[in-house]
């Protein structure tokens, strides 16, 4: 189900309030030194295209936010340990200043699921008297929250408490426990006592656990959906963040110090900034338009300027993606940004000849702002990565087609910006098709023909917090097993056929390396060098290579769930996955998270209202 939204009206918090609840924990940590450990799990077995390379070469923009956040709120002993870096780390065996942290925190997508299960689990190690307070967050908390705790005698350790909202839960979630916390108690019974006194009621976005033994949950308590930040601008600044890295190693324990400055652009020289949230389409299959209750926030240019100045002055970072859902969604706002990394300079150069960057599109808003593109590669801005999904609009319609996508591609190359498609494969798709462009090969090519730099081809997937997640379900589509080998969390990235109907799904898995290999080979490799001599860019050589070594990962991690597609016995599920813990809201109502009632609006006073409205 897709998340409930709040009242209209209610969506947003009022203008200042995370900056005055910034500024009023500031005071209250002079009273408590208060040391966190932050950590991004990461599963290695997603390491393959289309991500392959970004995954870890970029840091996370989400728990380097929260890094940013606990770093402004005046709570300097933290550190950000990513699993991508550092496969090792156990947080049973962490120390920080010489001490076990108080707060632990996982931050976790769907995929890496598994990983941070396994983190908390082993966070539950500790003894007892000295166990951190456990707190999850990331994308997985924030659609399926109850899988982070446990209810399973044979695997206890679950979060204490899980923040399904951004900074300004998490800082509000603190600022609740350190005003009941006693001169020398720990967070964590300070946190029991706030919970218990129903302290944490009146803060949306957060679920914990009640009742139980420690690492057990007997039922789970939703507060609701978060209110949304409306002017970015509030948003702590990333540099802090990046202040706080554990450099990379293969201990279990923590470096004494965090990573040098001189260090960050060595391992990092992709930065991830928040520059907008939001996307006026709302595609069936996608989570985020919910997410952001249908509403659209931006930071001022002036704001992403000093950001993009401040990383390059600081870590020498030159290259920055930007975390959009759809930069061009709204136009009169992003010619405001725009134009200002155009003006913008700082110690007497013009940051456009220091930064560059890149972000996600759609086609159709790309010819809305075809006269604007030249600007756009005069701001830095180098490539765009463009959902086109379908070609033809058979799977999803936001106003392409093969000629619109086509225009969109030339005037991107002629203003000297590359585009990057995204597409998804389906099981109606043939690999080729005679006379059409409804083949997969067909609209590779079309594409390749158009300017097309990079190639990104999933299958679609049933998403957690999509329209089509309980159809998809109900429908027997979803994979459950194949050959005796269950679908895991991981495999849900697009790149593991886990959803057909085709009465061959392994011809789907198989199409889509052809697609891949079809993109990604050494002649196109040697025909990209022939053309750089006359082209200013080199990327898609650069780009090719990266394809071909990504393309040899993904063949050796999906070849084997391709043979059990083709020779093993299928068995399929026909429910959405639900909370195994009861789950209610404050006072005893429906829990907003909960996927096994109605979503909010749904209901029918709901519709009633709507409907009068």
């Amino acid at each position: 189900m897709e998340l409930p939204r709040r009242p209209r009206g209610d969506e947003r918090l009022k203008p200042g309030e995370l900056t005055r609840l910034r500024e009023r924990l500031r005071i209250a940590a002079q009273a408590h030194d208060l040391s966190t450990v932050i950590a991004c799990a990461f599963d290695h077995r997603t390491r393959m295209l289309p991500f392959i390379f970004a995954d870890t070469r970029m840091i996370p923009a989400g728990v380097r936010a929260i890094g940013s956040a606990m770093a402004d709120a005046g709570f300097d002993k933290t550190r950000i340990v990513l699993q991508q870096w550092n496969r090792n780390f156990r947080p049973s065996r962490m120390q920080l200043d010489g001490r076990i942290p108080e707060l632990f925190m996982a931050s976790s997508m769907s995929l890496h699921s598994e990983s941070c299960m396994a983190l908390i689990r082993d966070a539950h190690r500790i003894d007892s008297a000295h166990r951190p307070l456990i707190i999850a967050g990331g994308p997985h908390a924030v659609y399926e929250p109850y899988d982070l705790f446990s209810a399973d005698p044979a695997r206890p350790g679950g979060a204490d408490v899980v923040v399904t909202g951004e900074e300004f839960v998490l800082l509000s979630l603190i600022e609740a426990v350190l005003s009941m916390r006693g001169r020398g108690e720990s967070i964590r019974a300070a946190f029991v006592r706030a919970r218990d006194s129903g302290a944490l009621d009146a803060i949306p976005g957060l679920v914990y656990s009640r009742g139980g033994k420690d690492g057990l949950a007997e039922e789970l308590v939703d507060t609701g959906i978060q209110r949304l930040v409306g002017d970015l601008d509030e948003l702590p600044h990333p540099v802090l963040g990046y202040r706080l890295m554990e450099p990379p190693g293969r201990h279990a324990t923590l470096s004494m110090r965090a990573m040098p400055a001189d260090q960050v652009r060595r391992y990092s020289p992709l930065a991830s900034l928040v520059m907008t949230f939001g996307c006026k389409f709302a595609c069936p299959y996608c989570p985020i338009p919910a997410y952001n209750q249908r509403q659209y926030r931006v930071k001022s240019g002036e704001r992403i300027a000093d950001e993009m100045f401040r990383l390059n002055r600081e870590y020498g970072l030159r290259r920055f993606f930007g975390a959009d859902d759809n930069f061009f969604n709204d136009r009169a706002r992003t010619l405001d940004i725009v134009e200002t990394l155009v003006r913008a300079e700082f110690d007497g150069v013009k940051l456009r000849d220091r930064a560059r960057w890149y972000t996600e599109v759609t086609v159709h808003d790309t010819l809305q702002m075809r006269e604007h593109l030249p600007l756009m590669r005069k701001s830095g801005c180098r490539a765009l990565w463009l959902g086109v999904e379908d070609l033809t609009a058979t799977l999803v319609k936001k106003g392409q087609s093969a000629d619109k996508t086509t225009a969109a591609f030339r005037a991107l190359r002629a203003a000297g910006i590359s585009p990057m498609p995204m597409m998804m494969h389906h099981d109606t798709q043939p690999l080729y098709s005679h006379g059409s462009n409804y083949g997969l090969l067909n609209q590779i090519e079309l594409l390749r023909r158009a300017g097309a730099v990079s190639m990104q081809v999933l299958m679609l997937t049933p998403a957690v917090g999509s329209k089509l997640l309980e159809t998809t379900y109900a429908s027997g589509q979803v994979l459950g097993s194949a050959g005796g080998k269950p679908v895991r969390p991981y495999m849900c990235d697009g790149n593991y056929v886990i959803a057909s109907s085709h009465k061959r799904p392994w011809k789907k898995q198989l199409t889509m390396l052809a697609g891949y290999l079809y993109f990604y080979n050494p002649v196109w490799f040697v025909i990209a060098l022939i053309r750089c001599r006359t082209r200013v860019s080199l990327m898609p050589a650069f780009l090719q290579i990266f394809g071909m070594t990504g393309l040899v990962m993904t063949i050796v991690r999906t070849t084997g769930w391709a043979a059990r597609l083709m020779f093993g016995r299928i068995t399929r599920q026909s429910r959405a996955p639900v909370s195994q813990i009861p789950m209610q809201a404050v006072g005893g109502a429906a829990a907003s998270h909960d996927g096994s009632v109605a979503p909010i609006e749904m209901r029918p006073r709901a519709r009633q209202a709507a409907r009068a409205a």
